[in-house]
């Protein structure tokens, strides 16, 4: 059996980037081979990306691209497991890449985007890796590219947990920044009343006239009671009916009207939204782990 010194190792770490006691146990079972612990560390890099792919990734990051012209855009959402991995600058740099693929490349779908080239391999290659890697499933969940009608801006806030690229025609950019930041901390749901879904403005509608009869109003009043409430709601979710949350006296249209500006486009992506994600109970989790490696 030969003798696996901490070089050997390191040297291993260094070509595979696997943890360091993932290196010891591969150098141990090739005894000493360098070639073969590689290989070994490829294959139990790719079961361990097999595992993860159950788990839920309800943490991540949103990512951004924008040309040096501004006119061309890309955002997307990539989950982790952990808000920890989600801060890991591997993670953060495939992200990136990600990105400015979708900017480039115009993927038609994740799969699509999947089967791209990326760092002498392809996207879904690198993520497996990365899952290998880290340890934690990764997944490439949505994204959306812009080609601007007048220039992109973005607003990136609470650790790329919320992400907004907006495409402003006109205006100056801080103006641009400002109504980015708008829709990052205001979340419409479209730019106006016309994107709103139908199925959202039903359901108003229907609670409306509920509440008004439950509160004794006159039949003869009852849809003009509910109308009143859906145009209320409409302002609320709509961009250009919100009030400016920098002043809150004038509405997003108003001020665009006063800039001489207009927002073609917009897109908000909140981390995680929509996933549901899974309650565990911490200390329970960390006896688990601790009893799962008193047992190997």
């Amino acid at each position: 059996m030969a003798a696996i010194t901490a070089s050997m190792v390191g040297e291993l770490r260094a070509k595979t980037d696997a943890p360091m006691m993932e290196c010891k146990k591969a150098l141990t079972e090739a005894d000493g081979d360098m070639g073969k612990a590689e290989e070994i560390l490829r294959i139990k890099l790719g079961n361990k990306a097999g595992k993860a792919a159950a788990r839920v990734t309800a943490e991540g990051v949103v990512g951004t691209y924008i040309s040096a012209d501004g006119k061309l855009a890309a955002i997307v959402e990539v989950n982790c497991e952990t808000d920890f991995v989600a801060k890991n600058d591997d993670f953060l740099a495939f992200t990136k890449s990600v990105a400015q693929l979708v900017a480039e490349k115009n993927p038609v779908d994740v799969e699509a985007l999947s089967a791209l080239p990326l760092e002498g391999s392809t996207v879904d290659a690198v993520r497996v890796a990365l899952v290998g890697k880290i340890g934690e499933n990764i997944s490439v969940r949505r994204f959306v590219r812009i080609e601007a009608k007048g220039q992109v801006a973005q607003y990136i806030h609470g650790g790329a947990k919320i992400g907004v690229l907006v495409d402003l025609v006109g205006g100056a950019d801080d103006l641009a920044r400002d109504i980015a930041m708008h829709i990052a901390a205001s979340k419409p749901k479209a730019l106006s009343a016309e994107g709103v879904a139908q199925e959202l403005i039903d359901t108003e509608r229907r609670v409306a006239l509920e509440k008004a009869k439950e509160a004794g109003k006159p039949e003869a009043m009852l849809e003009k009671i509910a109308e009143g409430s859906v145009q209320k709601f409409l302002k609320e979710v709509t961009l250009l009916g919100q009030p400016f949350v920098k002043d809150d006296k004038q509405t997003i249209d108003q001020l665009l009207k006063s800039k001489s500006a207009s927002v073609s486009s917009f897109t908000l992506y909140v981390v995680g939204e929509g996933i549901e994600k899974k309650v565990t109970d911490f200390a329970a989790e960390v006896a688990a782990q601790q009893a799962a490696a008193q047992a190997r």
